[in-house]
């Protein structure tokens, strides 16, 4: 029903455009001067209309689930729901929510089959109260619209208030995102340190995080020092900078001052596609080419190779980072005013040098950029290494042994059913308290880097 509701509020706002850019054209085909061309009284009526309707709809699909299950909950014998906990209770609500559903199983309670029916009846009509919502409301913004088509009317200025408000909108909706993201983060972890010591996590060398699940079980009482799944994640990124930094800033600077118009115009999208294959495809690409030729090049000269290995998943990894260096130097290098590569050719440069003299520091501010954004994605990154890295967190710079990353380790904590009162959980959240703490700072330093050069080349 949301659907459909999305249609009829474009066709409002639609014709809402339509109309007024007709009655505007009139006006002014009458003799009157209008103060806006008859675009924008259109525009102003499409947005009028869209923007409202559009925002209903979408708080109406945020909370007409939880809306109609508090309602039908409420409608539960008082037995039923005698001694439930929260638990108990999401388990219930979805039992009724399948025979809502038509997927029964077994024969369920009479009560649990009218909870069922009385769920499908509530949101059928609050689908069809959405609807005819939307309609209403659309035509009376539309008719609000008609009525402010004049001659004198600005509606320039109206769109572009409306247009500005939208921006401010999303720039707000951004900010509280991320200080709801850090606050998230900031309380999970709080928890954490309660219950494991803040220098046993950060200075601790050891990473098991096994705890007992049930009191019966016997487990270890788990390690939770982070050093290692960071040092893990250290060295496959610097093993995929090594790999992607000179590969890609070399493509760059061949194909934007070298190159041929032809060889430039059939490579650079090739190198731009390795950015759109799916990380899945490198992590299969990793543990079937590129492992085992590693481990028969280890045999043939007598080391031992791990069948996971830090190097495999750092190669493929700089692979998948090589077209986000080139394009960002590429780009960077294009930046560059074309006076001073014109000016030092003509004061005797070679080209080589006028790149690596003129155009490359000038250029460096982007460059910084590129390698900033492949330094966040090798960071971030999780099925390459889960397939070509393994699991096991170990304190070894050696990148051939089996090593993991934060990101993989945050995964794995939460991966089944969770309950968000054990430390194995919570670390989840500590490590990614910690993941955020050094993107920040690499953002800070990049920053930084790209302030200084930028006052020497302006």
């Amino acid at each position: 029903m949301a659907t459909i509701a999305f249609i009829v509020l474009l066709l409002f706002a639609v014709a809402g455009y339509a109309y007024n850019r007709i009655s505007a054209r009139a006006i002014r085909e009458g003799g009157a001067r209008l103060h806006s061309i008859p675009g924008y009284h259109g525009l102003f009526s499409f947005l009028v209309v869209l923007v409202p309707v559009f925002v209903l709809i979408l708080l109406w699909v945020a909370l007409q689930g939880p809306v109609v299950d508090a309602v039908m909950m409420r409608g539960i014998p008082e037995g039923a729901r005698a001694g439930l906990d929260d638990g108990a209770t999401q388990l219930l609500l979805a039992e009724i929510k399948s025979i809502a559903a038509g997927r029964i199983f077994g024969q369920p309670d009479e009560w649990k089959i009218a909870a069922g029916n009385r769920l499908s009846e509530l949101h059928e009509s609050m689908s069809m109260a959405m609807l005819v919502s939307t309609a209403v409301l659309s035509a009376a913004l539309l008719w609000h619209a008609r009525r402010r088509v004049a001659a004198d009317f600005r509606a320039r200025q109206g769109v572009e208030k409306i247009v500005s408000a939208l921006m401010i909108l999303c720039s707000v909706v951004a900010i509280l995102t991320t200080i709801g993201i850090i606050a998230s983060l900031l309380v999970e972890t709080a928890k954490f340190l309660t219950l494991v010591p803040l220098d046993e996590f950060l200075f601790g060398l050891n990473w098991e995080p096994q705890i007992p699940i049930r009191e019966d079980q016997v487990a270890a009482e788990g390690a939770f020092g982070w050093t290692p799944v960071f040092l893990g994640t250290l060295v496959i990124t610097v093993v995929a900078l090594l790999f992607a930094v000179p590969v890609g800033l070399m493509s760059a600077i061949y194909l934007n001052e070298f190159a041929p118009r032809r060889i430039r115009s059939a490579a650079k999208p090739v190198l731009e596609v390795l950015a759109g294959v799916p990380t899945v495809v490198y992590g299969f690409f990793a543990v079937l080419v590129v492992a085992p030729a590693f481990r028969s090049a280890g045999d043939s000269v007598g080391v031992d190779v791990a069948p996971n290995t830090a190097l495999a998943a750092g190669i493929v990894m700089g692979i998948m980072l090589i077209p986000f260096i080139s394009s960002f130097a590429d780009d960077a290098l294009s930046a560059v005013p074309k006076s001073l590569r014109d000016g030092s050719l003509a004061l005797g440069a070679t080209r080589a040098e006028t790149m690596l003299n003129v155009l490359f520091p000038a250029a460096l501010p982007g460059i910084v950029g590129g390698v900033l954004l492949a330094v966040s994605r090798a960071i971030g990154e999780t099925m390459i290494v889960v397939m070509a890295a393994g699991l096991i967190a170990k304190m070894t710079i050696n990148p051939l042994e089996s090593v993991t990353t934060v990101t993989v380790q945050i995964v794995t904590l939460l991966i089944g059913d969770t309950s968000f009162d054990s430390p194995k959980t919570l670390a989840a959240f500590a490590l990614g308290m910690m993941l955020f703490i050094v993107t920040l700072a690499i953002n800070v330093l990049a920053v930084r880097i790209v302030r200084k050069y930028r006052e020497i080349y302006e």
